[in-house]
């Protein structure tokens, strides 16, 4: 199959545009918190986790300091090392893979080849991905940057949408049965309760925490979260089928 046929590298690259895209608005704020435009591109390039920067630079520029910063983003960062095991069992990347596979297993690139059925489909939609958002992403932080003050607020372009938008688009698909819409809404309203009482970094936890513990009271197969979206069967014949609802008795 030529790359551009494929589905997963199609989505990869959407999702690349659209959160490489938001870098300007990290890029201008990060120059407005403090920090010069190497410093900033350094963060993208070297932190890589776009949640985890923003809880960095937010805390600067509330006046906190470099370890209060540091601390916020560790804390959000959690969430990758869940992704890094996933993704690990996943596609089992070897040698120096390895460490590139490391640096690139961010929320897009987990998702994208969590969505995927064929295993070559899933290395697709990760590397696409995480290449693809890391290239982007460093570019157009490194454009807000430069623009700085002349960019103004990022909001107002829309670009804080962008991001949203693709994580909706990569979610809903696997919104498919009563169970996971529960989840969901568990987790959203977990999330819209902690944040006006925790710090920054600290609600995305917390819902992560009320996922934990669902799927261990569920008592879910081992390997559940790892599934395709859609049935694999019917995906050389007829088409992708979205699976069916599962009886939530």
């Amino acid at each position: 199959m030529r790359l551009i046929h494929s589905p997963a590298v199609r989505i990869g690259l959407s999702i690349a545009f659209a959160t490489g895209l938001y870098g300007l608005s990290f890029g201008a704020l990060g120059v407005a918190a403090g920090l010069d435009a190497w410093q900033v591109v350094a963060l993208s390039m070297l932190m890589f986790t776009g949640g985890s920067q923003f809880a960095f630079i937010g805390v600067l520029a509330g006046g906190g300091s470099g370890s209060a910063a540091f601390g916020a983003a560790t804390l959000l960062g959690v969430r990758n090392a869940v992704y890094g095991m996933q993704i690990n069992r996943m596609l089992r990347p070897r040698g120096w893979r390895r460490w590139v596979a490391a640096q690139v297993t961010i929320d897009e690139s987990a998702a994208t080849a969590a969505g995927q059925v064929e295993p070559d489909e899933q290395r697709r939609g990760f590397w696409t991905a995480g290449l693809g958002v890391y290239v982007l992403w460093s570019l157009f932080t490194a454009a807000g940057a430069l623009l700085g003050d002349a960019l103004g607020d990022p909001r107002r372009w829309g670009l804080d949408g962008a991001a949203v938008a693709a994580f909706l688009a990569l979610l809903w698909p696997r919104l498919s049965a009563r169970e996971p819409v529960a989840l969901a809404v568990a987790c959203a309203l977990a999330t819209v309760l902690a944040v006006p009482v925790a710090p920054p970094g600290v609600p995305i936890l917390v819902a992560a925490l009320v996922a934990a513990l669902w799927g261990w009271f569920s008592h879910g197969p081992a390997d559940e979260g790892l599934e395709p979206d859609i049935d694999p069967a019917e995906h050389a014949g007829a088409g992708p089928r979205v699976l069916p609802a599962e009886d939530p008795r």
